[in-house]
């Protein structure tokens, strides 16, 4: 069994009380099921991809929204899955195992142009974007007590590179090739952010890297508990980074997002975006982005995950380098319009 295959239990008992509870006519309503892949559950594709996941359901049998029920789709059931991340989720939804899923905007271009980690594939022409969600920042997260002050201070130490199939992944190691070091220069583990911030706890990892928007929880554990902090990255081998990547902005920790004390932290990174596939039915990706930006959802946004509040429908269309699809095009016009009355 795969991490593709662990679902969202907490929707799905959702579901299944909603659906117990209601009239036999309401019951008989078909469910429709809508698979998101994220990301690892101490990233934050994961809990900002629950927070949508329950926003855009309406189980059959749910009370309206008028009355205090659900505000998603009608019918649909947004089902939460947890993956090694961009990459991951990008071949999953080629092979038809998810319906859409959260990916890097660098990792998005290279699949759909058949580059970068994708060469020598056919290029995936059918992906399509639902929504522009947040910033992500690239992070060097490095332990409390090491002397590691630069990029150029890894160089043999021992660093977790996140797992094969992560955006963190492809970056890090263009990071580290862009610095002189390479990955044959530290001593590289492969990883996800929660095993790696275990590992540090206990002194037994000098660094790792982590792609995620901002504050990410396994890295505000560490700094809360004085036991890592963050690294800035800047200079000569960022800037060719940058220069050779597109999709690579700078793009600077803001200042308390780990604490009062913490100071504005230079970096750069991507944007994280929802995407699916052309095939996804018109209709229901329109849906689904109405669902996404009505008022329920922003309260649900903005009380959960920090990272929540910076998924805005003014910043939606933000590093978009791929087709919208046709139901999302349609729903943004018809924002739009709304908007303007």
């Amino acid at each position: 069994m795969t991490t593709l295959t662990r679902l969202s239990v907490a929707l799905l008992s959702f579901a299944a009380i909603l659906v117990s509870v209601d009239p036999p006519a309401s019951a008989a309503q078909e469910p429709k099921f809508f698979r998101i892949g994220t990301g690892g559950v101490n990233g934050t594709y994961y809990p900002i991809g629950s927070i949508i996941g329950n926003a855009i359901s309406s189980p059959p049998g749910s009370r309206a929204c008028e009355a205090g029920g659900s505000c998603g789709v009608p019918g649909l059931i947004g089902i939460v899955v947890s993956s090694n991340g961009s990459v991951a989720n990008i071949e999953a939804m080629e092979r038809g195992e998810i319906d859409s899923g959260f990916a890097q905007s660098d990792v998005i271009h290279a699949a759909y142009t058949g580059t970068g980690a994708f060469a020598g594939r056919e290029p995936m022409t059918d992906l399509r974007v639902i929504a522009s969600l947040y910033a992500e920042h690239m992070q060097l997260v490095v332990g409390a007590e090491t002397d590691i002050a630069t990029l150029a201070d890894l160089a043999g130490q021992r660093v977790s590179l996140d797992e094969p199939g992560s955006g963190t992944l492809l970056l890090a190691t263009g990071l580290l090739e862009a610095a002189g070091i390479g990955t044959g220069g530290v001593i590289a583990e492969y990883m996800k952010p929660g095993p790696a911030a275990s590992l540090m706890a206990r002194n037994e990892l000098d660094a790792f890297f982590i792609v995620a928007g901002v504050p990410t929880n396994a890295v505000a554990n560490l700094i809360r508990a004085r036991q890592a902090r963050i690294v800035p990255l800047d200079g000569p081998a960022v800037d060719a980074l940058l220069e050779r990547h597109e999709f690579l902005t700078r793009a600077p920790i803001p200042a308390t997002v780990y604490g009062p004390d913490q100071k504005e932290i230079d970096t750069f990174g991507v944007t994280a975006q929802w995407v699916t596939t052309a095939g996804a039915p018109d209709d229901l990706v329109y849906a689904v982005c109405k669902a996404l930006w009505n008022d329920a959802t922003r309260t649900l946004l903005d009380g959960g995950h920090p990272g929540g509040k910076q998924v805005r429908l003014t910043s939606a269309l933000i590093g978009v380098n791929v087709p919208l699809h046709a139901g999302a095009e349609r729903c943004y016009a018809d924002l739009e319009k709304a908007d303007k009355k």
